[in-house]
């Protein structure tokens, strides 16, 4: 995206700055234009002229001297953003200004679509590997294949050029309809082969797994809420129901930050069978506002357990608190983010955008759990870092809840507000996860594996040709570990035979979730990193505990009958 030509001082004197700052401050009279391109509803959109009364505008008028007079030639727009950034931080943590730099990526993500060739790619010395391909996409039309190596585009020699992922997206992205040329050299051929790529519109899939655990559970994972996430999950639900018999689901919100409230809300009403209050939001220039389920459930669910992380935040915690408060089922993990705090997105006349908070949001039983903030950027953005410090991250013991009031399910069991969801259940960190060797050796061992496929991809597929025969047939071995290993030697990572026998069987377990990613896809990684999840072990254990036809609220009385015994 190209920037304007900067104007001369005698032309800016002439002309009035843009009046963002001083509207944003007043609320706005152009506030509340439709978010360009959303087609999700989520927002609500305010453009009552005369609802907001004018403001003096001191803030447009030191800009304006500053324009004018100031004894250097500064970029007016770079002191309105900075301006607007720090009103902004007098508010709360979650009102942010995006600027036309970031609105692009910003709406990419919660539209769930971009424009480009869809694939992943990752540098690897030097090297371009391409290790994935978004099935139906433009480059998987025109015949790309994982593994393959990029190694000219249009014109440009990238390979052994030291490029970085910057220039690689700004290389390979564009408009829909427009064309870009590859050069790329594929395992078993002698030449370079040409491949001529159309742009096009490439969904950001929210959906990153959905899969049988068992017989009768199955499983799926979204990563955020955006405009497309409410469809996914219907297709991911119908599969699994129709074609995989599938009776209790588990439902996957670990790291996942939020997104739109309606993708949530719609979501929440396939779990219930009756009419639910789901979540509540209230503002001080909004009236309280219900969002109910319909009784009109398309599939018949049984039990549902709902997984979340201290990274789970927004309208994963609005989910999640609709299935505790409700007892509808199991909420499996650790305290939740704690952000409980609504946004509006108002797209500005420059293009840029303001994301302003402007209500609050309840859990059915009437639970605020947003974590205190006191105008502190630096509190509340060290808040994870003090939970594993105090060692909530593994103990339940050691859970802070800053609101003691008491709030009360259905069923009668006891919640509180004030800083997330606390899970039913709680599930420790893995150590092994943030062990700095277990990490290191993790993605040393995954360029290991984009290397060991250059030769190997077409023979593994011949011999496992569907992710089943690989789930169950292919083990890791000492010798390919080992191999492993010394590869990451040579990358300078000094062995520790001591944490490499303590980790062996969790590295082994992640190097064969990547192997199956590169040849199965990404819901292949997730289904082997499963079959070993201790969350996802204990949930399936919690749903058939009682019975596979039980009534689902049968487990949460007995967990909260465990709860009170402990």
């Amino acid at each position: 995206m190209q920037e304007n030509e900067p104007l001369s001082n005698k032309e800016k004197i002439n002309i009035f700055l843009p009046l963002v700052l001083a509207l944003a401050l007043a609320g706005g009279t152009w506030l509340g234009f439709e978010m360009a391109n959303n087609k999700n509803k989520s927002y609500v959109v305010v453009s009552d002229q005369g609802k907001y009364p004018a403001k003096s505008g001191k803030v447009e008028e030191i800009l304006r001297f500053i324009d004018a007079r100031y004894l250097e030639d500064e970029s007016s727009s770079k002191l309105e953003d900075a301006a607007i950034e720090a009103v902004l931080k007098e508010l709360d943590p979650h009102s942010s200004y995006i600027s036309l730099d970031n609105i692009e990526r910003v709406n990419e993500s919660l539209n769930g679509n971009f424009e480009g060739i869809g694939i992943e790619f990752y540098i690897l010395e030097d090297t371009i590997y391409v290790v994935g391909v978004i099935e139906n996409g433009p480059s998987d039309k025109a015949g790309l294949l994982k593994g393959d190596k990029i190694i000219m585009i249009d014109d440009s020699l990238v390979a052994g050029k030291g490029i970085y992922n910057t220039n690689v997206i700004n290389h390979l992205k564009g408009k829909a309809g427009s064309s870009v040329a590859l050069k790329i050299k594929r395992a078993g051929m002698p030449n370079l082969k040409d491949v001529t790529i159309t742009r096009g519109e490439i969904p950001m899939y929210s959906v990153l797994a959905s899969c049988m655990l068992n017989d009768n559970t199955g499983l799926i994972k979204i990563n955020r809420f955006s405009g497309t996430t409410y469809d996914e999950f219907m297709k991911a639900l119908n599969d699994l129901v129709e074609n995989k018999g599938m009776k209790h689901l588990i439902l996957d919100l670990r790291h996942n930050p939020g997104g739109y409230l309606e993708a949530a809300t719609k979501i929440l009403d396939q779990l219930f069978t009756s009419r639910k209050l789901l979540v509540y939001t209230e503002g001080r220039s909004y009236r309280r506002k219900e969002y109910n389920s319909t009784g009109k459930a398309l599939f018949d669910i049984n039990k549902v357990a709902v997984l979340i992380d201290e990274s789970s935040a927004s309208a994963s915690e609005i989910i999640a608190g609709a299935i505790q408060d409700n007892d509808r089922g199991l909420v499996i993990g650790r305290r939740s983010f704690g952000k409980g705090l609504v946004q509006e997105q108002y797209k500005l006349t420059d293009g840029s955008a303001l994301r302003l908070t402007v209500a609050r949001y309840f859990t059915p039983s009437g639970r605020y759990i947003q974590k205190p903030y006191d105008g502190s950027e630096g509190l509340y953005g060290d808040d994870l870092r003090n939970r594993y410090e105090s060692g909530e991250l593994y103990s339940r013991d050691s859970i802070h809840i800053s609101d003691s009031t008491v709030y009360r399910t259905i069923n009668g069991r006891i919640v509180h507000g004030g800083g997330g969801i606390v899970p039913d259940i709680f599930i420790p960190l893995d150590t092994s996860r943030i062990n700095a060797y277990f990490q290191s050796t993790s993605l040393l061992g995954r360029d290991y594996i984009y290397k060991f496929l250059d030769n190997k991809r077409s023979l593994l597929l011949e011999q496992y040709p569907t992710f089943e025969d690989f789930e169950q047939n292919y083990t890791i071995t000492d010798q390919f570990f080992h191999q492993l290993v010394q590869y990451t030697e040579t990358k300078e990572l000094e062995r520790n035979n001591t944490l490499l026998n303590r980790y062996k069987d969790d590295l082994k377990i992640e190097i064969k979730a990547n192997l199956a990613d590169q040849l199965y896809g990404e819901k292949a990684y997730y289904k082997t990193l499963f079959s070993v999840d201790e969350m996802v072990q204990r949930a399936i254990a919690e749903i058939n505990r009682t019975g596979k036809d039980a009534n689902p609220s049968a487990m949460i009385e007995k967990e909260s009958s465990d709860s009170q015994n402990n």
